[in-house]
C-alpha cells in the first residue's frame, strides 16, 4: 500500500488541478438553477424588474417616500435628481427614448449600491412605494378606507402630503398592520407591481425591460454552460490521462517487483494469479482512480453545495426522506451483494489458472483422452464466475430503476407540495423549479456515491492484491554496499559447508555440500530424482539463498556482491528450454552484449543448431512463437544452449539441458563446447552417465547429501550409488569408454 501511495504522490499536481476544475464545474452547475428561477420569476412574472428598490422615480413619489421614511438620509444617498435641461444632447436622445417623462418632469435615478445596503433598504422602500402608488392610483375604496378629505384640484397623494405628521403616521401605521399578514415573497411581488405602475407612468417600455433581462441572463446561462463543457472535457482528459499514466507506472512497478522475486516468492504466488494482478487488477484500480477523481470528489461538492442552496426551505424534509431511502437501499446492497463483489476477483484467478493449465497441457490431455474432464472442469469454474457476475449485475439492474423511482417520486411530491404554496402565494414557480433541480442534484450526488460504494469493494480487493505483490519482502536481499569480485580468482566457484532448506520445509534439502570448481573444468551432478541437483546449481545465481555455509564466486560470497553483476558472469540453461516470441536471432542474442552476427553464428554452431536453422526459409530471421512451441524439444534445447554461449560468460550452468538431444548431437555439442569454452567453469546436471562421464569432477547426490566426488573412474570404485546408476544405463564394457 505504501508503494501505491508513493506512486500517487507523483500525480499530486494533476490531482489538485482536477479538484480545482471540479470545484469550478460544481459552482457552475449550482448557479444554473438560480438563473432559471430568475428568468421565470423575474424575467417572465415580474417583467424583468429584479429589485423592489426602483431604478427611477417620479418627483412626487420620491418625496412621499422620503417624507415617510425613517431612513431618509440613506434613501437620499442612493438617489440622484436629473432633469432634461441638465443632460447633454447625446444623453437627451437616449434618456428620452428610455424615460419619456423626463422631458416634462424631473426624475430621481438610483445609484449603484452594495447588496448589503440594498438588503437593508428594500423592505422599507418597498412598503413606502406600495403606499405611495396606492394613493396615486386614485381608487375610491382606498380613499374612503383611509378617510382622506377631498380637495378640489388635488389628488389623493397631494391631499395626504397636506396632512399633519400625526395624521400621516396614523394612516401609515394602519397600512403597515395590513402588510403584516403577508409573506416576504408576497410583499416583494406587490412592491414589483407598484414599480411596474410607476415605470408605465414614466413611459418605460416594460416589454423592453423584460426582453433585456431575459436575453442578458440567457446569455449568461449559455456562457456558464459553455464553461461547464470546457471544464468537463478538461477534467475528462486530465482524469483519463492521469489514471492511464498511474496504471502504466503501477504496472511497470508490479512487473519490476515480480522480476525481482526469487523462486521462493514465485512459489507463493501462482503464475495465473500474478498475470491477473498485473492486468485485470490494475485495470480495476485504474477504473477506481478515474471514479475517485470524477465522482467521489465531485459528488460531495455538488451535493453539499445544493443543500446550502435550499437551506431554510420549508420542503427540505423531502430531501431528507429521499436520502434516507437511498441509504436504506445502499445498506441492503452492502449486506447482500458485497460478499459476491469481493468473490469475483478470486473466481477470475481460478478461471485463469484452469485455462492456463488446460492450454499448456493440451498434448497430455489429448494423449490421455481426458478432454471431457477438462472441459467440465473449465465449465464448472466458468459457471461459478458467470453465476456470481449475474448476481452482481442483477443487483445493479434492480438498484438503478429503484433509484430512478425514488427520484421521480420525490419530484412529484415536491410539485404537489409546491403547487399548494404557489396557490397560497408563498412560493414562486421559478423557485419551485430551482428547488426541484437542487433536490435532484443532492439525490444524484448520493446516487453516484452509492454506485462507487458498490464498485469500491471489488476495486479495493484489487488494491490489496497489488499491495500484496508490492509489499512482499524479497527473500533474496542485495547489500547496499556490494563487494567487487576478486579478479585473481576469476571463474572459481566454491561451496563451503552449504546447507539449504525451503522456507516452508521442516528438513534440509541440501546438507554439508563442499567442492571447488575452477576455470577450464567441468563439474557434473548426478543422482536420483529429488536428490537436490537442480536446487544446488540454482544457488549459484542466487535464485535461492542458502540457509547455511558459503558459496564463493571469484573469491567473494555471492550474498555480498551485486546480483546483476553476479548473473552477468553466468550463462544459464534451464531444464525446460524456454524461448521468447520473436526470431531465432533475437533469442540467441537475448543476453549477449555483443549483438554481432558472427557471435550469433558461432553460438549456433557450438550448440549444433546450424543444421536445422540453415534448413529454414528465413534462417536466423525465422519466427519463434511464444514458448518456442513451433520448434521441437531438441531444437528448443539447442537454441537455449546457443543463447547461453552467445553471452560468453565465465560460468556455464546446464541444468539437464542435453536430455532432448540424440547421442550423436550430445557428443558433438560437448566436444565443441569443450574447445570453445576452455577458460570457463562449466556445471552440468544430467541424468545420463554418457553425458558426464568425461567431466573433470562428478558430484553424486543422494537425498541432498554428497555421497561421492571424483572422476568417472574414481566413482566407479568408491561410490556405490554412482556405480548403481552407471550399471543401470551402461553395459559393463561401456563403463570405461
Amino acid at each position: 500500500m505504501k508503494q501505491i501511495g508513493k506512486i500517487l504522490k507523483k500525480f499530486t499536481f494533476p490531482i489538485i488541478c482536477i479538484i480545482a476544475l471540479l470545484w469550478i464545474q460544481a459552482t457552475c452547475d449550482l448557479s444554473l438553477p438560480d438563473y432559471t428561477a430568475n428568468i421565470i420569476n423575474i424575467g417572465i412574472q415580474e417583467k424583468g424588474i429584479d429589485s423592489s428598490i426602483p431604478q427611477v422615480l417620479r418627483k412626487d413619489i420620491y418625496e412621499t417616500i422620503l417624507s415617510l421614511s425613517e431612513q431618509k438620509e440613506e434613501i437620499e444617498e442612493i438617489y440622484e435628481k436629473k432633469s432634461y435641461d441638465q443632460l447633454t444632447s447625446k444623453e437627451k436622445e437616449k434618456m428620452a427614448n428610455k424615460y419619456p417623462l423626463i422631458k416634462t418632469e424631473e426624475l430621481y435615478f438610483r445609484k449603484s449600491i452594495t447588496a448589503e445596503k440594498e438588503e437593508i433598504l428594500k423592505a422599507e422602500i418597498a412598503k413606502l412605494m406600495m403606499f405611495a402608488e396606492m394613493l396615486s392610483s386614485e381608487q375610491e375604496d382606498i380613499i374612503e378606507r383611509l378617510n382622506l378629505p377631498k380637495i378640489e384640484g388635488k389628488n389623493s397623494l397631494e391631499v395626504f402630503m397636506l396632512l399633519d405628521n400625526n395624521t400621516k403616521m396614523q394612516i401609515m401605521n394602519g397600512f403597515t398592520k395590513q402588510l403584516e399578514n403577508y409573506e416576504s415573497s408576497m410583499l416583494d411581488q406587490l412592491a414589483i407591481e407598484s414599480i411596474k405602475v410607476e415605470y408605465e407612468k414614466i413611459g418605460i417600455s416594460l416589454d423592453s425591460v423584460q426582453m433585456e433581462y431575459i436575453i442578458t441572463n440567457g446569455l449568461k446561462m449559455v456562457g456558464i454552460a459553455a464553461l461547464i463543457m470546457i471544464v468537463a472535457i478538461s477534467i475528462g482528459f486530465l482524469a483519463s490521462r492521469t489514471a492511464s499514466k498511474f496504471a502504466f507506472i503501477l504496472r511497470n512497478t508490479v512487473v519490476k517487483k515480480i522480476m525481482s522475486f526469487s523462486n521462493s516468492e514465485f512459489d507463493e504466488f501462482s503464475t495465473a494469479s500474478l498475470i491477473t494482478r498485473s492486468t485485470n487488477d490494475i485495470q480495476q484500480i485504474q477504473m477506481l482512480f478515474v471514479m475517485l477523481l470524477r465522482i467521489v470528489v465531485y459528488s460531495p461538492i455538488l451535493g453539499i453545495g445544493a443543500l446550502f442552496k435550499v437551506m431554510g426551505n420549508s420542503m427540505n424534509w423531502v430531501i431528507g426522506l429521499a436520502i434516507g431511502l437511498i441509504i436504506l437501499i445502499v445498506l441492503f446492497l452492502f449486506t447482500f451483494a458485497m460478499p459476491k463483489f469481493k468473490l469475483v476477483q478470486k473466481l477470475v484467478d481460478k478461471l485463469n489458472l484452469v485455462s492456463r493449465e488446460i492450454l499448456t497441457g493440451i498434448p497430455v490431455i489429448r494423449a490421455f483422452s481426458n478432454e471431457r474432464h477438462e472441459e467440465e472442469r473449465f465449465d464448472a469454474s466458468n459457471k461459478e464466475l458467470v453465476k456470481t457476475n449475474l448476481f452482481c449485475n442483477r443487483v445493479m439492474g434492480i438498484m438503478m430503476p429503484t433509484m430512478t423511482f425514488i427520484m421521480n417520486g420525490v419530484a412529484i411530491l415536491i410539485v404537489w407540495i409546491g403547487a399548494k404554496q404557489i396557490d397560497m402565494g408563498t412560493l414562486q414557480v421559478g423557485t419551485l423549479m430551482a428547488f426541484i433541480t437542487y433536490t435532484m442534484q443532492v439525490i444524484m450526488s448520493f446516487l453516484m456515491l452509492s454506485m462507487v460504494s458498490i464498485v469500491l469493494p471489488r476495486a479495493w480487493v484489487s488494491v490489496k492484491r497489488i499491495g500484496e505483490v508490492l509489499g512482499k519482502e524479497n527473500s533474496i536481499i542485495e547489500r547496499e554496499d556490494p563487494i567487487s569480485f576478486d579478479e585473481t580468482k576469476k571463474g572459481i566457484v566454491e561451496f563451503k559447508d552449504v546447507y539449504f532448506r525451503y522456507s516452508d520445509a521442516e528438513e534440509d534439502v541440501l546438507e554439508e555440500i563442499n567442492f571447488t570448481a575452477k576455470p577450464g573444468t567441468t563439474t557434473a551432478f548426478i543422482g536420483s530424482t529429488g536428490s537436490g541437483k537442480s536446487t544446488l546449481i540454482n544457488l549459484i545465481p542466487r535464485f535461492f539463498d542458502i540457509t547455511g555455509g558459503k558459496i564463493l564466486v571469484d573469491g567473494v560470497d555471492v550474498r555480498d556482491v551485486n546480483i546483476h553483476e553476479l548473473r552477468e558472469k553466468i550463462g544459464y540453461v534451464p531444464q525446460k528450454g524456454n524461448l521468447f516470441s520473436g526470431t531465432i536471432q533475437s533469442n540467441i542474442l537475448f543476453g549477449a552484449e555483443d549483438k554481432s552476427e558472427e557471435n550469433m553464428v558461432r553460438a549456433a554452431q557450438i550448440a549444433q543448431a546450424t543444421e536445422f536453422i540453415e534448413g529454414l526459409e528465413k534462417k536466423y530471421d525465422s519466427e519463434i512463437s511464444q514458448g518456442g512451441t513451433n520448434v521441437s524439444g531438441g531444437q528448443r534445447q539447442r537454441l537455449s544452449i546457443a543463447r547461453a554461449i552467445a553471452k560468453n560468460p565465465d560460468i556455464y550452468i546446464f541444468d539437464d539441458s542435453f536430455s532432448a538431444l540424440d547421442y550423436k548431437t550430445d557428443v558433438n555439442l560437448r566436444k565443441a563446447l569443450k574447445e570453445e569454452t576452455d577458460n570457463a567453469t562449466i556445471f552440468i546436471v544430467a541424468q545420463r552417465i554418457s553425458t558426464i562421464m568425461h567431466a573433470d569432477q562428478i558430484i553424486v547426490l543422494d537425498k541432498g547429501i554428497m555421497v561421492g566426488k571424483g572422476t568417472h573412474e574414481e566413482l566407479l570404485k568408491t561410490c556405490e550409488v554412482y556405480k548403481e546408476i552407471a550399471l543401470s544405463q551402461l553395459k559393463e564394457d561401456e563403463l570405461h569408454g
